[in-house]
């Protein structure tokens, strides 16, 4: 199963993530708007993680716009900005994926994310449901519905709710023998 966590408005969740990764060995993908500054404030702690591929990063755009209402040239402008600082700060591009905000996308946008190397869109197939305001016990029923074999599960570093459920997720991926993989883990054949 792999777990995705888009967005990175709150420092202090996206740092109780990668806690979460570094004690439990967890893989995760992190889907970065770079406009938040938590990815600024801890680059130090995720680099590791992005270099020893633990920790997966894609493009999530730079500041989370619905990207099906921009011309071409400010799509480009949103991602090229998103890819640019992911190099600068992690080693990677994130290339071949981007999650577009909302999972909204088009013939446009899909064909000027493939111009720059962003061939897979990547939705999604089960959700926290963190995206807005919950209480604990929301995003616990939502990861007991959505943790399952083969799944591709959308969270947020944005609300703190989540933070307090993590020993539940371990718990769930146990009951069910689940293990959390990267994206790249499951979608680019080993060679």
């Amino acid at each position: 199963m792999a777990l995705t966590i888009d967005d990175g408005a709150n420092p202090e969740v996206l740092g109780a993530y990668l806690r979460f990764a570094r004690d439990t060995g967890a893989r995760l993908t992190f889907f970065v708007t770079a406009y938040y500054e938590s990815w600024r404030i801890h680059r130090d702690a995720l680099r590791p993680l992005v270099d020893s591929g633990q920790v997966q990063v894609g493009n999530h755009s730079w500041d989370h716009p619905d990207l099906t209402k921009l011309s071409a040239d400010a799509v480009a402008s949103q991602l090229r900005r998103a890819k640019d600082w992911l190099w600068d700060n992690f080693g990677t591009d994130g290339t071949p994926y981007f999650r577009p905000p909302y999972g909204r996308h088009n013939a446009t946008v899909d064909r000027v994310a493939a111009d720059l190397g962003y061939t897979v869109p990547t939705l999604w197939s089960g959700v926290i449901g963190d995206g807005v305001i919950v209480t604990e016990q929301v995003v616990a029923q939502m990861a007991r519905k959505s943790f399952n074999q083969g799944a591709i599960v959308l969270g947020h570093a944005n609300q703190l709710s989540v933070t307090r459920v993590f020993g539940e997720y371990g718990q769930i991926l146990r009951e069910r023998d689940l293990r959390l993989v990267t994206l790249n883990d499951v979608l680019i054949p080993p060679g």
